[in-house]
């Protein structure tokens, strides 16, 4: 846990916990608001082709698991952590221009 620590910048084992906490429910939540999303287009698991509903569920889970990430975060009191995070996916993903700093 310590070299998990110093390589985030954390102090306390509680702050890790808080942390991975985050990213549970971030990921759950994405899955779960990824459906409503589909079914809005009109993109049904049972009446979709696979080669269509994946790949579009998988492109809209992407982009809501960052949004929902840094507003879990926010809510947790781990906000400059997730955001901190976010910036370095966002910059390792090639979208460094769509940060203004």
């Amino acid at each position: 846990m310590d070299k998990l620590k110093q390589r985030w910048g954390i102090d306390s084992n509680f702050q890790i916990i808080v942390i991975f906490l985050v990213f549970a429910v971030t990921g759950s939540s994405a899955v779960k608001l990824a459906a409503p999303i589909c079914e809005f287009f009109g993109i049904y698991k049972e009446t979709s082709p696979w080669y269509l509903f994946w790949p579009v569920r998988i492109l809209l889970i992407f982009p809501l698991y960052q949004l929902l990430l840094v507003c879990f975060g926010w809510l947790f009191g781990q906000f400059s952590f997730f955001w901190k995070f976010e910036k370095k996916m966002l910059v390792r993903l090639g979208l460094s221009r769509f940060l203004n700093e």
